[in-house]
Formats: C-alpha cells, sequence, structure tokens
C-alpha cells in the first residue's frame, strides 16, 4: 500500500469516528462540562481575591492554565491549523512548536483587545461579547481556516506538477540526471517557509477568542482587578499552548515517519501528495465547523 492511500485510511477512520460515530460530540461534551466546572472554581477564587484571602491568587491562575488545557483538549481550530500545516509543511518542529505557543497567546490577547475596545468603546456587556466571538468571530475563523486548507491543497498541486518521474541518481541533493533538486535540503528544511505563512497560522487561530477569557476579563474588569485578569488570560494561552504544542510536535514527527519510507527520488513527490492531502482535511473539516456554528 502507497502511503497516501494509508494516510488516507488512518485519517478516514477517526474522520469516521469523530463524525460518523458521534466521538467529536463525546468529547465536546467532556471537554464543556470541564470548562464549566472550572469557571465556576474561577468565580469562586476572585470572590476570594476580592476579599482578600491568602492563595487566591495563585488559585485563580492555576485555574486560568487548566481551563485553557481543558479548553484544548476539547475539538478545536487551533489544533487543526497546527496539525494539517505540521503534517502539509516541512517545518521543524520547534519551529512549528513556536507557531502554536504564538498563535496560543495571540489569541489571549484577542480576547484582551475585544473586551476593552468593547467596554471602553462600544459599552457592552458579557453577553453581547459572547455574542460576537459565538456568533461573528467564530465562524469566520472556521471560514479563513477553511482557506488555509484550499491554500494548502493548491499549493501541494503546484509542487505535485514538477515533480519528475524518472529515478534520482547520484547521492547529492541535485539529481545528476535533470540538474534539479528533488526535496528539500537540510538547510531548506530548516528555514522559515515565509512570514505570510506564520501570519496566517497565527491569525487563523488568533481571530477568535476563547470564551473562556473573556468570562474572566469581564469579572475581573468588574471587581476592579483588571491586572489579574489580563495576567491570567495570557496563562490562560499557555495552558491551550500545552496541547497545541504537542500536537505541532505529533504532526512534524508523523510526516517525517511518512517520509522515512520513500526514497530520495520520492521526497518532493511525497511532500506534495502531503499538503494536497492535509489542505483537504483541514478544509472538509473547516466546512463543517462553519456549517455547525451558522
Amino acid at each position: 500500500m502507497r502511503w497516501p492511500a494509508l494516510i488516507l485510511a488512518v485519517l478516514g477512520a477517526a474522520a469516521l469516528w469523530l463524525w460518523a460515530l458521534g466521538g467529536a460530540d463525546q468529547i465536546m461534551w467532556y471537554a464543556v462540562d470541564a470548562q464549566r466546572d472550572v469557571q465556576n472554581a474561577m468565580a469562586a477564587a476572585l470572590r476570594g481575591l476580592r476579599a482578600g484571602q491568602p492563595g487566591a491568587l495563585a488559585t485563580l491562575w492555576g485555574l486560568c492554565f487548566a481551563y485553557g488545557f481543558v479548553h484544548a483538549a476539547g475539538p478545536g481550530h487551533g489544533k487543526l491549523v497546527i496539525g494539517g500545516y505540521g503534517a502539509g509543511t516541512r517545518v521543524p518542529a520547534r519551529r512549528l512548536a513556536g507557531l502554536a505557543l504564538g498563535a496560543s497567546l495571540a489569541q489571549a490577547l484577542t480576547a484582551v483587545l475585544l473586551v476593552y475596545a468593547a467596554v471602553f468603546v462600544f459599552g457592552w456587556g458579557r453577553q453581547q461579547m459572547t455574542g460576537v466571538a459565538d456568533d461573528v468571530l467564530a465562524p469566520l475563523s472556521y471560514a479563513l481556516i477553511g482557506l488555509v486548507g484550499l491554500w494548502l491543497l493548491i499549493r501541494g498541486v503546484r509542487h505535485l506538477r514538477p515533480a519528475h518521474d524518472h529515478d534520482h541518481h547520484g547521492d547529492s541533493d541535485v539529481c545528476s540526471s535533470c540538474g534539479h533538486a528533488h526535496g528539500p535540503t537540510l538547510e531548506q528544511a530548516q528555514t522559515v517557509r515565509s512570514w505570510r505563512d506564520a501570519l496566517v497560522v497565527i491569525g487563523t487561530i488568533a481571530v477568535r477568542p476563547c470564551t473562556g477569557a473573556l468570562f474572566l476579563l469581564i469579572l475581573t474588569w468588574r471587581l476592579d482587578i483588571d491586572w489579574a485578569g489580563i495576567i491570567g488570560a495570557l496563562i490562560m494561552g499557555l495552558g491551550t499552548a500545552s496541547i497545541t504544542v504537542l500536537v505541532a510536535f505529533a504532526a512534524v514527527g508523523f510526516r517525517e515517519s511518512a517520509l522515512q519510507l520513500v526514497n530520495n527520488s520520492a521526497v518532493a513527490r511525497t511532500l506534495a501528495w502531503a499538503e494536497i492531502l492535509a489542505g483537504g482535511i483541514v478544509l472538509i473539516l473547516a466546512s463543517q465547523l462553519v456549517l455547525r456554528s451558522i
């Protein structure tokens, strides 16, 4: 079995469990229940902080990290973007992990900007903010993720076209038969694809703020302890990043393991297929998320 077929079989089985057999819903409801419990605990910690109870601040920030972790453990668009980009693009693991961390922190900053812009500019309350986050920003972020999937798919098709059918002759990075490289050199693989790629990955995740961060920031603003909420939102982002960074390393490990199964002459074609497959999967899943959110 050729590796693209194997990849399709594995991902198809995962998609079948997640979307046809209700796996995604089971994970989502578990995550929702856990997030609700953590939110209640955060509210209690905030009351303790306001009352000057010792240890209340450490408890609050610990709960913020736990909320971010639980939030990221459920089905989410951040893991979809990081996993799809990492599987389809030969970016180094540490760099992809950095993108995952940056995206999670940027998402927290989006929550801070939304809350304080809404409070001081528009005079909104919690219901209006969460409504904008869920009814406007969520579908927008899913649509942008779909565009990322389409972008990966089109780029994979473009990379597939110039791939050569003949064998690579020699051990060097350049084929002695045609004079072209059949795959990226080690130095090229260690280079960031582009700043545009990084901004796209971070932007599609950051555009939708976490509702838990909105909840925290609104409460701390009302209690006049804004600094605790802003720091807590960033800590929440670190909790989210603890999952997305793992997804980044898993995606890179999966990609490089697949590349070990092919010879040098097939690396370029294999990477092109990886982009096509990853892009197609991201596009399909993002389309489903859009339909669920509208």
